[in-house]
């Protein structure tokens, strides 16, 4: 090794914050650089299945929500398929499978109407219950967080899901599981992310 790298400190961490939005979701943070603004549109008008909205907080430790957060959803189709090359099958014209939305500035409620998926079949035969994938970016994060959002009346697919029982602690594994709720004759599932503390969402190293 050159002598002169022994020298060499590494480069020091940054979070996300405190302009996430300005970078990510301009429009929210008042700049009209988009003709569309990027994401927030998950099945497109022509994706079958069940309508539903997921809604939730970000908590931090101290049970506080947090306002400055951006959140990445991906999902499959109610096929169970993804709008990508390497998965078998086709999507609905102009679904995409993906989505993202930001806390509100007020009250840090975050929210998506999507709609719901179906089981996903890997590429090596194993089936995961339906699930949406959330990718979690706000300030004092050093690094995305992954985590999903589960269906609470998916019970039995959830018992089987390959991933959910990784977790050893049935305890662990609710925080995975969306409930189910109704407003205004539409199925709304509530999901609150916690960051620490009791009760902490499990997040996944991918």
């Amino acid at each position: 090794m050159p002598q002169e790298l022994n020298y060499l400190k590494q480069t020091a961490s940054q979070t996300a914050g405190p302009y996430v939005h300005i970078g990510l979701a301009p429009g929210a943070a008042g700049f009209d650089i988009y003709r569309q603004e990027l994401g927030w549109d998950i099945a497109g008008p022509n994706a079958k299945g069940e309508r539903i909205r997921i809604e939730g907080l970000v908590i931090d430790a101290t049970g506080s929500p947090i306002k400055d957060v951006l959140l990445e959803a991906w999902q499959a189709n109610a096929d169970g398929i993804y709008a990508h090359p390497e998965h078998p099958g086709e999507v609905e014209e102009g679904f995409r499978g993906w989505g993202r939305v930001i806390t509100n500035f007020e009250t840090g409620e975050w929210g998506f109407d999507t709609i719901k998926p179906g089981p996903v079949t890997d590429l090596n035969g194993k089936v995961s219950a339906p699930h949406i994938s959330l990718w979690i970016v706000a300030r004092g994060i050093n690094i995305g967080l992954q985590t999903r959002i589960y269906f609470e009346d998916e019970a039995a697919a959830n018992a089987a899901d390959p991933v959910i029982n990784t977790i050893e602690w049935e305890k662990r594994r609710a925080t995975l599981i969306a409930k189910k709720t109704e407003r205004d004759g539409k199925t709304v599932y509530r999901f609150d992310v916690k960051l620490q503390g009791e009760d902490e969402t499990v997040f996944f190293d991918i």
